[in-house]
């Protein structure tokens, strides 16, 4: 009598995701929290000027930098817990989708930021948590598997009430880069998910 096979590759792939995504995501928050206390520290809070500022050439650059900056430690802790569930969610598919997705969202949704956003100083990483967001819930409709629409599910549980922040309701928030962090994750999750093609059974990753 022949016994059932243990699904050993299985448990070691979910465990090597699951520790991707808990490293990536480590340090992640590592990395923000890190610069807030330099900044605070040391710096006196100048390096909040690396923000962007709409449509200031100079500012431009600062696309790479304005996700990882804060005002001040209020502002960092209220992103943090959001930021760190989405983005392990996110990390889940992959740290090398994760890290594109990433990138993503900051050159396309700081870029529009740069372009349509009111003048002040934009900065925050609220542009990544509204970013992944958007991809988790944009991959459950590209996606269609049950663990993309369980993970979108469970994105939207928790956070589905601050998808109103998208909409300008206090001037000193900057929603858009809520907004084009939503909508920059949602190009991510497009771009990212493979295609199926129904005739054939085969998929083609769309860049």
């Amino acid at each position: 009598m022949n016994r059932p096979v243990k699904s050993e590759p299985l448990r070691l792939t979910t465990r090597n995701q699951l520790r991707g995504a808990g490293v990536v995501t480590a340090a992640l928050i590592g990395i923000i929290w890190l610069q807030e206390i330099l900044d605070q520290l040391i710096f006196g809070g100048s390096l909040d000027a690396y923000g962007i500022e709409p449509r200031q050439l100079g500012s431009l650059s600062h696309i790479f930098t304005a996700p990882f900056l804060h005002g001040d430690f209020t502002h960092l802790i209220s992103n943090t817990l959001p930021l760190a569930v989405l983005a392990f969610l996110t990390a889940l598919r992959g740290v090398g989708r994760f890290l594109l997705s990433t990138l993503i969202i900051v050159v396309v949704g700081g870029l529009l930021v740069w372009l349509l956003a009111r003048g002040g100083d934009h900065l925050g990483a609220s542009e990544l948590v509204f970013g992944y967001f958007g991809l988790l819930l944009a991959s459950a409709w590209h996606d269609r598997r049950p663990v993309s629409i369980l993970t979108a599910a469970l994105a939207l549980l928790l956070y589905g009430g601050a998808l109103w922040g998208v909409l300008p309701h206090d001037p000193h928030i900057s929603w858009e880069s809520h907004l084009f962090g939503f909508l920059a994750g949602v190009l991510a999750s497009r771009w990212l998910t493979p295609r199926r093609t129904g005739q054939t059974g085969r998929s083609a990753a769309r860049f």
